[in-house]
């Protein structure tokens, strides 16, 4: 039980002490209406911080566009940031289409932009096709998932047949660290009974950012 405490206290002094560091790392992008987003990292992975697809200014994106397309400020997508949370984390890049068919339309009529922070994250990944099971561990300290996601978000990773679209996003974050978050290891199983079916006829898989802390 001593042991257990010390882990997570070990834990939230690592996650302290990486957020202080990280606020120093951000990195922003902005890209108008029908553009896309291309967040990177050369070293590391995404981790996404803050994101809005609407408008909060009269300037950003403003060139060659009427006044009443540009005057509302309060224009913003709630559902931004679990959106680009879902495609971007816990890869070294990714492309967001800044458009109403992605994160809809909060309000029409005003041309809007794509406003999105993000981190590059030091971590581990691990990747378990449908069907199949593995273990994540760690050899010194114990595991921290950052993010996790069951579905499809390439069409290269497990190749198959049925790897017939890279829009799967079944983000399953909460339900890893709940399996595995404090423990030195975890098994994962990438199954339909274990996380459901996002997206019935797809050859799906597993992957799972993570650190040992």
């Amino acid at each position: 039980m001593l042991v257990q405490k010390l882990s997570w206290i070990t834990l939230l002094l690592f996650l302290y002490q990486h957020g202080a560091e990280a606020k120093k790392m951000v990195k922003k992008m902005v890209v108008c209406e029908g553009e896309s987003a291309h967040p990177k990292c050369d070293s590391g992975f995404i981790k996404v911080i803050k994101a809005n697809y609407g408008r909060t200014d009269c300037k950003t994106c403003a060139s060659g566009k009427p006044a009443n397309q540009l005057s509302n400020k309060l224009c913003r997508t709630e559902a931004s940031l679990s959106i680009m949370s879902a495609r971007c984390d816990g890869r070294k890049s990714c492309t967001v289409p800044a458009v109403n068919s992605v994160f809809s339309d909060p309000c029409v009529g005003t041309y809007k932009y794509l406003d999105v922070s993000y981190n590059c994250i030091p971590a581990k990944t691990s990747v378990t096709c449908e069907n199949h099971r593995s273990v994540i561990k760690c050899c010194k300290g114990v595991i921290h998932v950052h993010h996790a996601n069951y579905g499809r978000r390439d069409l290269a990773t497990c190749p198959h047949a049925l790897a017939t679209t890279p829009d799967c996003y079944s983000p399953q974050t909460s339900s890893l660290r709940s399996r595995c978050d404090g423990k030195k290891s975890c098994q994962l199983n990438a199954s339909n009974s274990v996380f459901s079916d996002p997206c019935v006829g797809v050859y799906k898989y597993l992957e799972v950012t993570y650190s040992c802390y």
